[in-house]
């Protein structure tokens, strides 16, 4: 049986239907801002754990080569054209995930939205909007998503974050302002969640990524790559496994990811 949802999609606002397939008793892994490196890499992860994965970018067709790649290997994925801006949107998804696939055991909020403009040419527009994409959405799908993890007494939320989460630079007020409160959120949801067993993390991911668009506009990236001096999104990914599989007894709430030879 297959239930068809309208959503909105973010780039024309035009509505489109979104299938479920029912896979019941699949575990679920809600994986938000699913881009072609990091978000793909950390897709791709929880599928080889099993995972049924809950892909979400605003754009669900830049999605086809994530859903062909996992698919492809037998595994189960399905993609979401959602904009994580909007309450209803994510109370919609997160239902219909739950109803027709299975609990969402993990989530994973990786939206960028890295802008750079000096603080006289940073508009309120700017500003307001990077904030809704990098913190607000992080708090929406949170909230959500830990309201079912709440009930069952278990789940894993992980919020990746940047240099710009703990260091204002110059030209990043926008960015930096979104991903300061994103840290935050993460630090208050994990105290008031883990004592119900639920895990709150955050991941700063301190230095160029191996991705073509660091190849394209940071000198000498393709020589750092050769020498390891650039992170690897399938090496990022690996870290929020670890993460998912900490006990108890040893959970950890923000961990850094840098390359050896990044300052710091």
């Amino acid at each position: 049986m297959q239930r068809v949802i309208p959503l909105v999609c973010f780039t024309t606002k035009r509505q489109f239907s979104c299938t479920f397939p029912r896979f019941a008793g699949k575990k679920a892994a809600l994986i938000v801002g699913a881009g072609d490196s990091t978000g793909s890499a950390i897709s791709r992860a929880f599928a080889n754990e099993g995972f049924h994965i809950c892909a979400v970018r605003r754009n669900k067709e830049k999605l086809s080569p994530l859903i062909s790649e996992i698919s492809g290997k037998g595994q189960g994925i399905t993609g979401l054209g959602v904009d994580c801006r909007k309450e209803d949107q994510v109370q919609e998804m997160v239902k219909q995930i739950e109803t027709d696939i299975g609990p969402i055991e993990v989530a994973v909020h990786n939206i960028g939205a890295n802008v750079h403009f000096g603080i006289t040419q940073t508009t309120a527009r700017v500003y307001y909007k990077v904030w809704e994409m990098a913190c607000f959405s992080g708090f929406l799908v949170g909230k959500e998503v830990a309201t079912r993890m709440r009930e069952r007494g278990a789940g894993t939320i992980i919020f990746t974050g940047a240099t710009a989460s703990v260091r204002g630079g110059v030209g990043f007020s926008a960015f930096s302002g979104a991903k300061f409160g994103l840290r935050s959120l993460s630090q208050s949801m994990a105290r008031e969640l883990g004592p119900e067993g639920i895990h709150v993390a955050h991941v700063v991911v301190d230095g160029g990524i191996d991705t073509p668009f660091v190849f394209e506009n940071l000198p000498g990236a393709k020589e750092l790559a050769k020498i390891g001096g650039l992170l690897n999104p399938d090496e990022i990914a690996q870290n929020y496994i670890h993460l998912f599989k900490q006990p108890k007894s040893a959970w950890t709430q923000e961990m850094d990811l840098r390359p050896y030879c990044e300052k710091w």
